[in-house]
């Protein structure tokens, strides 16, 4: 795929948002940086003590139990839609500019639900991958691949 001069390129999983800026051309791409962000976000163990619920039959002794929420999970799909919302920002900042998303695929799936109006108005691509910790050139390679 040609990522056209100007383009802007959001890079993100559960944790991890990086926003560049397509400064080169569309057969020489350079991802000039403009925004990383990084959330703390500690595994699921550590954010919840207590035990799973308990809830009783209407009749009878029967017993079973709840699921426990997990908390990691819901920090990773909040942080997806402050994602989108940064995009979203970004894009009305920069009316002229293409985007192209490049996320994990639950995280993918979750900024889709918060898309603002100008980002589906400009989206160009959506690539279903994990680069979020990759240097910036196996972003590059992602996307002339695709």
């Amino acid at each position: 795929m040609k990522v056209e001069h100007g383009t802007l390129v959001m890079v993100a999983d559960g944790a991890k948002l990086l926003l560049f800026r397509n400064e080169g051309d569309a057969t020489y791409p350079v991802l000039e940086t403009l925004l990383s962000e990084r959330q703390d976000n500690p595994p699921a163990h550590e954010q919840g003590t207590d035990a799973p619920g308990r809830s009783f039959a209407s009749t009878g002794a029967a017993r079973s139990s709840y699921e426990e929420t997990d908390r990691h999970r819901l920090a990773e799909d909040a942080f997806a839609h402050h994602a989108a919302a940064v995009l979203e920002d970004a894009a009305v900042a920069r009316p002229d500019a293409g985007i192209v998303v490049v996320a994990a695929p639950h995280t993918l799936g979750e900024m889709r639900k918060a898309y603002g109006r100008a980002v589906r108005a400009r989206l160009v691509a959506e690539i279903d991958k994990d680069l979020a910790d990759h240097p910036t050139d196996d972003v590059i390679a992602a996307l002339a691949a695709h």
